[in-house]
């Protein structure tokens, strides 16, 4: 990683923050995309504080294409080329989710699937999958210039649905999806693009679901989730780190349309 130049689009989030932090302590250059300045600003210092110096903070909106051509340019004034993307902004939309697992003919309809907004649903879908679709698109010919590399986030419901969550789902089976896609339509460019599917992470979009509001217990949906991990537990921010660090790597150089799971063995339960 030494010397790289990564851009981490929602570079302030929970999981983002912690591989960025990783990037700098392997010797990468990082820009820190995010639609809130001072968010990415705050990280930044944090950055500075812990002895990493080599950030650029970008205010974009994955879904705003001029703030991200915006962002290339200035990445690329400042260290003339990018060699990886990773495309960390998403999340959940409360509205988006179901409040019953199962529609019986007693649940209320506003519990069901037909009580859930529209709205909320196209959100969870626009922020994550073209949220994924559209710097992939804006940085790709800085990325072919450098032969570089796409890391995508997907997520273990791209494979099994949660219950309540059928936007987060869909929009992440979309990314994986368009992960298979792209890599096959840029290997003869040069430019790999995986993605890595992590289980149960605790971030600022699911905490509602899966803890209680002590922060700590786990809710009855948290405690489903863990009893259906083999590791019998959430994961740990930090071990997204290696398996990105592997997927951008010369190690990892005839790798490409691989969707890793990071998931404390969640995919490989039956849960019975």
């Amino acid at each position: 990683m030494k010397d790289k130049v990564v851009a981490v689009t929602g570079a302030a989030g929970v999981l983002c923050s912690t591989m960025v932090e990783d990037f700098l302590e392997h010797g990468a250059k990082v820009a820190l995309i995010g639609r809130h300045k001072a968010n990415v600003s705050a990280l930044a210092r944090a950055m500075k504080r812990k002895g990493f110096a080599e950030t650029l903070v970008v205010e974009a909106d994955v879904l705003d294409r001029a703030a991200l051509e915006r962002g290339v340019k200035k990445i690329l004034r400042k260290w003339g080329r990018i060699d990886v993307l990773l495309n960390g902004a998403g999340g959940h939309h409360p509205k988006g989710v179901a409040k019953a697992e199962q529609m019986t003919p007693d649940t209320p309809k506003e519990e069901t699937f037909l009580g859930m907004e529209m709205e909320a649903f196209a959100f969870v879908n626009r922020l994550n999958f073209l949220g994924t679709v559209q710097p992939c698109q804006v940085f790709l010919p800085a990325l072919i210039a450098s032969r570089g590399s796409i890391v995508n986030i997907s997520s273990m419901a791209a494979w099994q649905p949660m219950t309540k969550g059928a936007a987060y789902a869909a929009a992440k089976a979309a990314v994986s999806n368009f992960t298979y896609w792209l890599a096959n339509h840029l290997a003869p460019m040069g430019v790999r693009v995986n993605a890595i599917a992590p289980g149960f992470f605790i971030t600022n979009q699911n905490r509602f679901l899966l803890l209680e509001a002590d922060g700590e217990t786990p809710t009855a949906r948290g405690r489903k989730v863990i009893g259906h991990t083999p590791m019998g537990r959430f994961g740990d921010p930090k071990e997204l780190c290696g398996p990105v660090r592997f997927l951008v790597s010369d190690d990892a150089r005839f790798v490409t349309g691989v969707v890793l799971p990071v998931d404390g063995g969640f995919m490989a339960s039956s849960g019975v």
